[in-house]
């Protein structure tokens, strides 16, 4: 018996500390009365950064010239490739409180990170402090207002009624179009396309000549339609058909009968060779200047490697094929109510033990936003800068006036591509953010690379595969346990950590053996 109850005690002090490991909470932020500006300070900022250098330069001058009004801060600057990789290491240092300080990251990504207890820091007490807040008089640099940032892109970083991040640039989806290829192909390219004039065209380009080649372009390969983004595509689709996705508690709509029709609509144009995706294919940019694709969807922010003279092409100069490049919104269901996605990085800052470290950090965010930064990261991609106050100053308005005088700077396509989300901020939408809607949106582009995937391996695609395509999806990404906070806790909790259910299940056995110890002992005494 000695021996049980001291494993039995040993069992439960290990449960105590798995229980505390992993959910040390920190107090909620205060804002200090005064930023300590003798005592050194180390924030560290992790931000998105592939290929561009430009970018990368943007960044570090941004944190050169704020390390020069506050010379006690210094910022540790980290780049990711992408934003996965910057989500996935956060989750994994949440538990140890080992997250960077400041962060470039989606709204979809905080909601998860707030299943940890106050790991981000809400911002709207920050916003209105009078001396660090929003234009606060205590700044050493001309940050913005609150009323200076466009409406709705702060409004995008709204979680539950509360502000957890600031929007640090925005872009959307646009369709780079071979234009040459069109009229060769005898149609004339409108102001606004739509998913019928696309389908019919990509048809067209899929004609081959005697010899196998194609006929638009005498080419071994034509790829008509690529989209880069398939959860945009299937999100974007839905939004125009007015179908179901998503509700704000988190209630999934996604399995319905307009999400079966884009999927067999997928399928059809598949299997004729009109469509495909990146995963499958590789970056439509790509295949559009080699002149093995028409219409080519990706991010605004993409522009700098699309058409002839894109000054970041990744095609060798042999491959390379002249065309006119035309920009246009992606393709729409109703052409007189247009409606595409608002999409682009927002910044957040993680709760520390040490308040004047976060308050160190919140001064660099709001440096994210001036207008040095804004112009300067705008005019390396077709970003938007996030401010009025960037937008209506007088070197962006040159900028956007100067469109095609060079190849670089200047490149015309991504200064169209910058206008287009300009002129349609009001056509814009973002989906619902909550704890698992990241996976939500990975589940619907997911299915349309199932589909197109399956029509090239020559599976049938037929009822009971989109039966069995729905289930997959639910449990590949745990849809079943995202949803309203009432279903039995699911959507605020998670399932249980795999070390405290194996702890949790030697306990019951614990229990159980001295149990049946003791009912041993009692038969035993009454044979006695």
């Amino acid at each position: 018996m000695k021996r049980l109850f001291a494993l039995l005690l040993c069992i439960l002090a290990l449960c105590a500390l798995v229980s505390c490991h992993g959910s040390r909470s920190l107090d909620p932020f205060v804002m200090p009365e005064a930023l300590d500006t003798e005592t050194p300070i180390e924030i560290t900022f992790w931000a998105k950064n592939d290929t561009n250098k430009l970018q990368a330069a943007v960044y570090q001058k941004a944190i050169d010239d704020f390390e020069a009004l506050y010379p006690n801060i210094t910022v540790n600057l980290r780049l990711y490739t992408d934003y996965g990789r910057i989500y996935n290491d956060v989750i994994t240092n949440i538990a140890t409180q080992t997250t960077p300080n400041v962060c470039i990251t989606y709204p979809d990504h905080i909601a998860t990170y707030l299943t940890g207890v106050n790991t981000v820091v809400p911002l709207d007490a920050l916003f209105a402090d009078p001396s660090y807040g929003l234009g606060g008089s205590a700044l050493r640099f001309d940050g913005p207002t609150q009323d200076e940032i466009v409406a709705q892109f702060l409004g995008e970083c709204v979680i539950d009624g509360t502000h957890y991040a600031l929007p640090y640039m925005r872009s959307t989806e646009a369709c780079y179009i071979n234009k040459t290829y069109v009229e060769a192909l005898g149609f004339t390219l409108p102001d606004v396309l739509t998913w019928d004039f696309i389908w019919e065209v990509a048809e067209a380009a899929t004609a081959k000549n005697p010899d196998g080649t194609f006929a638009i372009n005498g080419q071994n390969v034509m790829l008509p339609f690529i989209y880069k983004s398939t959860d945009n595509m299937m999100i974007q689709l839905l939004r125009q058909h007015g179908a179901g996705y998503s509700t704000p508690e988190g209630e999934i709509l996604l399995f319905n009968d307009t999400t079966e029709s884009i999927l067999r609509t997928v399928a059809e144009h598949t299997a004729s060779g009109a469509f495909s995706t990146f995963k499958i294919s590789s970056y439509p940019a790509n295949f559009l200047n080699a002149g093995q694709c028409i219409f080519a969807i990706d991010s605004t922010a993409g522009a700098t490697w699309m058409g002839t003279d894109a000054p970041l092409s990744d095609i060798s100069e042999e491959n390379l094929v002249r065309f006119e490049t035309a920009v246009r919104m992606i393709p729409q269901v109703d052409p007189a109510h247009p409606q595409m996605i608002s999409q682009g990085p927002s910044v957040c800052i993680f709760n520390k033990q040490n308040p004047q470290e976060v308050l160190a950090s919140w001064l660099f965010m709001q440096f994210l936003l001036t207008n040095d930064v804004q112009l300067g990261y705008a005019a390396t991609e077709g970003y938007v800068p996030v401010t009025h106050k960037a937008q209506n100053d007088p070197a962006y308005r040159d900028y956007l006036s100067r469109a095609g005088e060079d190849t670089d700077t200047h490149y015309a396509v991504k200064i169209e591509a910058s206008r287009l989300l300009l002129d349609h901020v009001g056509d814009t939408f973002v989906t619902p953010v909550f704890n698992g809607s990241a996976s939500l949106r990975d589940a619907s582009g997911q299915m349309i690379e199932n589909v197109a995937k399956s029509i090239r391996r020559k599976e049938t695609v037929d009822d009971a595969y989109f039966d069995a395509l729905y289930t997959n999806m639910t449990a590949l990404y745990r849809l079943d346990r995202i949803g309203p906070a009432s279903a039995a806790g699911r959507a605020e909790f998670g399932p249980l950590p795999a070390a405290a259910g194996l702890l949790l299940a030697a306990l019951a056995a614990a229990w159980i053996g001295i149990l049946l110890y003791v009912g041993a002992q009692m038969a035993k005494n009454r044979k006695k």
